[in-house]
């Protein structure tokens, strides 16, 4: 049985780029359905607060920076809880775990926890970030793929089918690279992940497929083809 984390976007949860659309909460659900029941995998979640709040953003406007991350945490919450109910609309198994304690609400994270859900067939959604300021969602889906024992992380991209040398949207020429290790990605300073999260799948011998999430079947396609994306690897 694998085990893997899907990273998703906050975006990817939105039609407009801001806030919650359930037009693509289902897409996204329809995806995650069709590889839970037709792969033998264990799934995580990882979702980003971009739709509903950045906290380098409000740094910009003369917001502390720990209430600016705790306020994009609340956000990651938000965003988990759609997509458990989403899940659980569309007859699976789900639960939202948070880092951030909110008892009335969700269920804290703890990994014991979180690793019997899965073992138990639930879809476990991991929220709250890290618990705690300065790491970004990239290093959250890191850490727990690290803690759970998940040897993928599935980066899902809007409209982007992998890592380029440059912005493809910009140069038509821009080449997509088929596998990068960790230290190409800081050699070349390409945007793919933090730095903190990069070092935690270097060290934990953790791939990172980016792909793009807007092609129908892409989720469940990722996990047989590899190669319709980038590859990151510590080798």
């Amino acid at each position: 049985m694998e085990r893997i984390i899907l990273k998703l976007s906050g975006q990817a949860l939105s039609e407009s780029g801001t806030g919650i659309s359930a037009k693509k909460i289902e897409a996204v659900v329809n995806e995650i359905k069709e590889l839970a029941l037709t792969k033998n995998v264990q799934i995580g979640i990882v979702c980003g607060a971009g739709n509903m709040w950045r906290g380098r953003d409000a740094e910009s406007n003369n917001m502390d920076r720990c209430l600016a991350d705790s306020i994009g945490m609340l956000g990651t919450v938000m965003n988990s809880l759609a997509v458990e109910n989403g899940l659980r609309n569309a007859s699976l198994k789900a639960v939202t775990m948070s880092a951030v304690p909110m008892p009335s609400l969700v269920k804290s994270y703890t990994r014991d926890d979180a690793i019997e859900h899965l073992e138990k067939g639930y879809i476990v959604i991991f929220a709250g970030g890290t618990g705690s300021p300065f790491f970004s969602t990239d290093t959250t889906a890191a850490l727990r793929a690290a803690e759970i024992g998940a040897k993928k992380i599935l980066m899902a991209k809007n409209g982007t089918d992998g890592v380029y040398d440059s912005d493809p949207r910009k140069n038509p020429n821009a080449k997509r690279y088929a596998k990068l290790t960790y230290q190409d990605i800081l050699n070349e300073k390409l945007e793919v992940m933090d730095q903190t999260a990069a070092s935690l799948c270097n060290d934990n011998d953790i791939d990172v497929v980016v792909f793009d999430m807007n092609k129908s079947g892409n989720i469940k396609q990722i996990m047989i083809d590899p190669s319709i994306g980038t590859i990151v690897s510590n080798k």
